[in-house]
């Protein structure tokens, strides 16, 4: 049998009760919809927030190891661009190799050469001291450059996972090729047909370090793009744990909404109540 106590308005009560669950609900309907998350924090779901945070770190981590090999790939990049210029110099530095072996030149001829032959030179060598990328340079050896005998290869190390391994862009001393050529001259035929055979020797030497620097390239475009894929699939992994479907939640929040709107005139009602029973004291 209803109470119709003025003190003690059971039905407000219990359309109370309901209105705080409902809204309850629909705030966090609401935070779904206004975040586009349905996990936001330990509260939500412990277990799927705490493999969300590893999945987030995970990803971060994705992150800084693709940023190292974006800069080993500027590295290479300038490394092959600067090797592949010094190849080309080679061929015009090898058409005055030739016009030096002339037996027809005069002095004059000669030495004209041989000035063409050493400037050649010096724009070589500022090719590969500008083949820099951040500071580094991998075609020369920088503490002591184009020299032949001291230094030694400027191999670079990559991070290529997020397990620390790494993998390794192999230096090359395109400075001892400079070093070797720079030793020679044009200024007789016999001392040109002694660079010739020193260019022919070196140009293999230029040759073998840029098919080093393209299987390098290579190896470090394969990493890169493994690395991209793993944290895309962690990147989907992340959303289905807590991304909301926000079609469906947005659906839910009208519903939400309608029900709310019941609900408080339902409470409206029961507060009424009280004011029937008073009315019969007034008749």
């Amino acid at each position: 049998m209803p109470n119709n106590s003025i003190l003690t308005n059971t039905a407000s009560m219990t359309a109370l009760q309901t209105l705080s669950a409902h809204n309850r609900t629909l705030d966090v309907t609401q935070d779904r919809v206004s975040t586009g998350h349905k996990v936001t924090g330990a509260v939500d779901d412990a277990s799927s927030f705490a493999i969300a945070q590893g999945l987030r770190s995970d990803l971060k981590a994705y992150a800084a190891v693709q940023q190292g090999m974006a800069n080993a790939r500027g590295v290479l990049t300038v490394a092959l661009a600067g090797a592949n210029t010094f190849s080309d110099l080679m061929g015009d530095l090898k058409e005055r190799i030739i016009s030096g072996m002339n037996p027809g030149n005069t002095t004059q001829q000669q030495a004209i050469l041989q000035q063409d032959f050493s400037a050649m030179l010096g724009t070589m060598r500022t090719v590969l001291e500008n083949a820099a990328y951040n500071g580094t340079n991998i075609l020369i050896e920088t503490a002591v450059p184009f020299n032949t005998v001291v230094g030694q290869v400027n191999d670079l190390a990559v991070i290529a996972d997020i397990d620390g391994s790494t993998l390794t862009i192999r230096g090359q001393r395109v400075d001892f090729v400079w070093a070797n050529l720079a030793l020679e001259d044009v200024t007789t035929n016999a001392a040109a047909q002694a660079a010739l055979a020193q260019w022919e020797t070196q140009f293999q030497t230029v040759g073998m370090a840029l098919g080093q620097l393209g299987a390098d390239w290579r190896l470090l475009d394969s990493q890169d793009k493994s690395i991209g894929e793993v944290a895309d699939t962690q990147e989907v992994g992340l959303g289905n744990i807590v991304d909301a479907d926000l079609a469906k939640e947005s659906a839910r929040l009208q519903a939400l909404q309608v029900k709310q709107d019941l609900v408080v005139t339902t409470l409206s009602i029961a507060n009424t109540r009280p004011n029937t029973i008073l009315q019969l004291y007034k008749s």
